[in-house]
Order: C-alpha cells, then structure tokens, then sequence
C-alpha cells in the first residue's frame, strides 16, 4: 500500500494536524530555534509516513501562524516570535491546495449561475445583488474581512437563478468557497485593502452585467473574477514548492 493510500484511509485533515502539532511541539520545546532550518520535505514525509501534499498543507498552517517561513530554493526557517515575518505577510490559516480544489470545482457552475441570473433574476433579486455589493464596500472602507459578504455576495447571485441547486453547491462548501485573502500586518493594510477592492472591482462587472440582463457579459465577467482567483492562489502554491527537494 503507497503513502498516498494510507493517507487517504486515515483522513488527510488529521494527518495534517498531527504534522502540523508536532512541528509546533518541536518549534515550543526549543528543538528548533529561531533562525534554525527545519528538515526538508523529503525528510518530512518519510520521518511522519505522510504524503508531500500533507506535509505541504501542515508547513502552510505554520506559515500562516508567523512560526516559520519558506525561502526560495533556501528551505523552511522558524521564526522569532518577537518580530513579524520578514516576508511581511503570512496566510490566515489558508489551506490553500483545498481553496484552489474549490475554486475549480465553483467555475463552471458559477458561470453558468451567472448567465442564468442574467436572464432570470427578479427586480427584487437584483435588488439583493445589489445590496450584497453594496455591503462588501462597507466592508472594505471600515477594513474588515470581506468573506462573509463576498459569499452572500455568490448566494443572491445562485438565487438569482432561481434554481435551488446552485445556492446548495455554496452552502456545501460555506465559506471554504470564498477563500480568505491574505492578511497582512498593519503597516501593509493597505496592501490588504487594494486587494479587497480589486475583489470588489471583479463583483462590479458581474453584477452589472446580471443587472443589464447581458447573459455573454455575465458569464464572461465571472469567469474572468474566479479564473483571476485560481490564479492568485498558484501563485501562492509555488511558495510552497520552495523547500521541496
């Protein structure tokens, strides 16, 4: 039986937190310090008999708490806990294989719900679609999180629809469907707010589109905002593949 199968039989999310948990165990009882390299993941996988991709998305979990950091081609380092990441921004707890397995699952559906909000949607539905954008800008001028907003942002648009179907696709996944963007620390909020309104600048286009009943503007707009998602986390992912060796 490979790794990978055991892996799959024993649920990939524990085996994550149980990687994860012992890392940070060795982190706290000073096995390894600030500024110490810890093994490569080559090293990692066979020391904890997990797959890369566990190990990948444990390493990813410390990242986003600020214990180490992933220099390219260099190897993973913890980190002082007295100082931010030298990196200046960390991922808030992003499990970012899984966001992106999402997001490709989402496109096809939530193009299509697009252009069939388009044709279908309701004064009063397009009120909703509205609103929900609206809010996501409040959210962004009193610097909060845009997640809850941006997803019922995704649910009035399913609704739009008028087909139950593609707003119980959302909710399966909750908020998992609307990955988190990135936070930062508070000398580069505004790193975090311009992405916030580039998020808000792709929702425009589609709901314009959905309010001016342009099915082919709709779809179009959506897929431009979830591929411009995916793209962004990639770009995320090969951070990760720094320490692979």
């Amino acid at each position: 039986m490979t790794t990978q199968t055991k892996d799959r039989n024993r649920g990939p999310g524990s085996l994550v937190s149980r990687v994860g948990e012992s890392l940070r165990a060795a982190i706290a009882s000073g096995q390894y310090l600030p500024g110490d390299k810890l093994p490569s993941e080559v090293e990692l996988t066979e020391t904890h008999g997990v797959s890369r991709t566990v190990v990948r998305e444990a390493v990813a979990a410390l990242r986003s708490d600020g214990l180490v950091e992933v220099r390219q081609g260099a190897g993973i380092y913890v980190l002082s806990q007295d100082a931010p990441a030298p990196s200046g921004r960390k991922i808030d707890r992003a499990r970012v294989s899984s966001d992106l397995e999402v997001l490709e699952v989402r496109a096809p559906l939530e193009i299509e719900a697009a252009g069939l909000a388009a044709m279908r949607r309701s004064p009063a539905q397009e009120e909703a679609i509205f609103d929900c954008h609206r809010h996501i800008l409040q959210c962004i001028e009193r610097n909060e999180s845009i997640r809850e907003a941006d997803l019922a942002l995704h649910f009035a648009i399913a609704d739009a629809t008028n087909n139950p179907l593609f707003r119980q696709h959302l909710e399966f996944h909750g908020t998992a469907a609307i990955p988190q963007s990135r936070a930062t620390p508070g000398e580069r909020s505004g790193e975090q707010t311009s992405y916030r309104r580039m998020i808000h600048t792709e929702h425009e286009a589609i709901v314009v589109a959905i309010s001016d009943r342009n099915e082919e503007a709709a779809r179009n707009a959506m897929r431009d905002h979830l591929r411009g998602s995916q793209i962004r986390y990639r770009d995320v992912l090969r951070d990760f593949k720094a320490f692979s060796s």
